[in-house]
C-alpha cells in the first residue's frame, strides 16, 4: 500500500483514539514496519517518554545531541531514561569530518541556522533513521502555526511518521505530567518553555509565544527534520 494512502487511513482509523492508543498501534503496527521515537529529551518530551514506558520500555528512542545542547538537557536526558527504565536510548550526533569540513570553529550557526541545523540535527537523524520504517515524534498542533495542521499520521520521504499527541492542548500535558509526577526539564523553570541548541535559545517573556526564544528575531521557526528530505 503507497505510504500516503496508508496514512490517510491511519488518520480516518484513529480520528477519535487517544494518545496511547494511536502510540501502541504505532508501535506494533505490521504495515507501517519497525518504528522508533525521536525525542529532544525537552520541555514536554517526558509524557510521550512515558507513554512508551508504559507500552515497551526497549523501543528504541533515538536522542540527537547537536554537540550544542544545554549541559541540563544532557543531564535530563539520563536523568529521565534511568527514571522511566528506558533501555535502548540511542544518542547520536553530527559526524566528525562533517564538522571538520563544514564548522570547525563551531560558528556556523552565527553565519547559516538553517545550514548549523541540517549538519547538526538533519543528516544526524536521517542516517539514524534508516534502519526504520517509521518514527514518532512529540508534536502538537497548538505548539506553532508551523504545527497548526499536524495530523496523527503522515508521510513524509519513503517514512510514515507519526504525532500521538498532535491534538493535547498545553493544558493536557501539564495535567499529564502532574497526575504522574514526572520529572521537569529544570530549564522550564528559568524561562524556557521551548528548549533547543543553547547559542539558539533564549528565555521567553510571560506574554511571548512559548516558542518565541527559539531562533529569536529571525524568520526560522523549525529545525528542519520535520521536512521533507532534500538530499
Amino acid at each position: 500500500m503507497p505510504l500516503k494512502e496508508l496514512a490517510e487511513r491511519r488518520n480516518i482509523l484513529h480520528r477519535k483514539s487517544d494518545p496511547q492508543t494511536v502510540l501502541n498501534q504505532a508501535l506494533t503496527d505490521v504495515q507501517i514496519g519497525r518504528m522508533a521515537v525521536v525525542s529532544s529529551f525537552g520541555a514536554e518530551s517526558v509524557v510521550l517518554l512515558h507513554m512508551v514506558a508504559q507500552i515497551d520500555k526497549a523501543t528504541p528512542i533515538i536522542f540527537n545531541d547537536t554537540e550544542m545542547l544545554f549541559a541540563e538537557t544532557l543531564q535530563y536526558q539520563r536523568d529521565v531514561a534511568q527514571t522511566l527504565g528506558l533501555t535502548d536510548v540511542r544518542l547520536i550526533s553530527p559526524q566528525r569530518d562533517a564538522l571538520f569540513e563544514h564548522d570547525v570553529d563551531g560558528l556556523l550557526h552565527q553565519a547559516d541556522t538553517n545550514a548549523c541545523c541540517h549538519l547538526r540535527k538533519v543528516k544526524p537523524l536521517n542516517d539514524a533513521l534508516s534502519g526504520f520504517d517509521g518514527w514518532i515524534t512529540g508534536r502538537k498542533r497548538y505548539q506553532s502555526s508551523t504545527r497548526a495542521d499536524v495530523p496523527l499520521y503522515e508521510k513524509q520521504d519513503r517514512k510514515i511518521k507519526v504525532n500521538p499527541l498532535a491534538h493535547w492542548t498545553a493544558q493536557a500535558v501539564a495535567d499529564y505530567i502532574n497526575a504522574h509526577d514526572l520529572p521537569r526539564h529544570p530549564l522550564v523553570a528559568k524561562g524556557y518553555p521551548s528548549i533547543g541548541c543553547l547559542p539558539c535559545t533564549t528565555r521567553v517573556g510571560d506574554h511571548e509565544d512559548p516558542r518565541a526564544g527559539r531562533w529569536r528575531d529571525s524568520d526560522k521557526t523549525e529545525c528542519g527534520i520535520h521536512f521533507a528530505s532534500v538530499e
